[in-house]
């Protein structure tokens, strides 16, 4: 597996901007109000997230006293975090997408002035979720082996 680019993530969250705007110009009047903390979820899971990769960087470099980390523990973290970075991008594009609707739009309709903070939490939200992610797959990453640079500068 490779470390997640910005180039992984961009096209996704610009691809569900687009959605997301399109999706409101088509039934934004049919859509009840938006929960202003509807992003929530996103912050606890990056928070987790977080919380996490802190705990494995220091397991994995050996510090703290803590067990060593398994191989498919790691794995799995880098899985999930990997899965949540494009969520992030996917919502962050989503939430984007209803700014771009709401915004002008609150000058005439008061529902779509009264959605501004719902959208702007989930899209808040949904970037610490992607900082998180990457946080997380970050510290999954093995400390450099000293015997590579050995082998290289010999090999």
């Amino acid at each position: 597996m490779r470390a997640t680019k910005a180039a992984d993530l961009v096209p996704a969250g610009a691809v569900a901007a687009v959605v997301g705007y399109v999706g409101c110009r088509l039934v934004y009047g049919d859509l009840p109000p938006l929960p202003t903390l509807a992003g929530l979820p996103l912050a606890v899971l990056a928070v987790v997230e977080a919380l996490l990769g802190y705990s494995l960087r220091n397991r994995i470099r050996g510090k703290g006293g803590g067990r060593p980390v398994q191989a498919l523990t790691a794995a799995r973290s880098v899985a999930l975090a990997k899965a949540s970075s494009l969520l992030g991008a996917i919502m962050v594009g989503v939430w984007l997408g209803v700014l771009g609707y709401v915004v002008p739009a609150a000058s005439r309709l008061a529902a779509a002035k009264s959605d501004i903070p719902a959208a702007a939490v989930g899209a808040v939200c949904s970037a610490l979720l992607i900082g998180a992610a990457l946080w997380l797959e970050h510290c999954c990453r093995t400390p450099d082996d000293p015997r590579e640079d050995d082998a290289r500068s010999t090999g």
